[in-house]
């Protein structure tokens, strides 16, 4: 069975092309759910995430490199989904994300 952070140290390698940091160390994904395999069944994982805003230019280039990373999870059924509710801010980055940025 997989687990929540490897799903998210996967989504760990996709980086924000401008701003040269994770989109997990942004504070992007805002949820992995993990369910339990049916049997005869690709264990299901829903994952939600953002973007910094709804007009980001990069939205499809980061999706479609998420989307390759996570499928190098050939026994998963992934359902990506693109929120902006809650809307994204700052404060959900991690420590070394924000040091990187200038908001510590």
């Amino acid at each position: 069975m997989v687990t929540k952070q490897q799903i998210l140290d996967k989504m760990g390698l996709v980086i924000d092309p401008e701003l040269g940091i994770s989109i997990v160390d942004l504070g992007l994904v805002y949820d992995v759910d993990i369910r339990d395999r049916a049997a005869d069944a690709l264990q299901k994982v829903f994952i939600r995430m953002t973007f910094t805003t709804p007009a980001c230019p990069l939205i499809n280039e980061i999706l479609n490199e998420v989307t390759a990373r996570l499928d190098e999870f050939k026994e998963l059924d992934i359902e990506l989904s693109v929120v902006f509710e809650p809307l994204w801010t700052p404060d959900r980055m991690s420590k070394g994300a924000k040091i990187k940025l200038g908001f510590l």
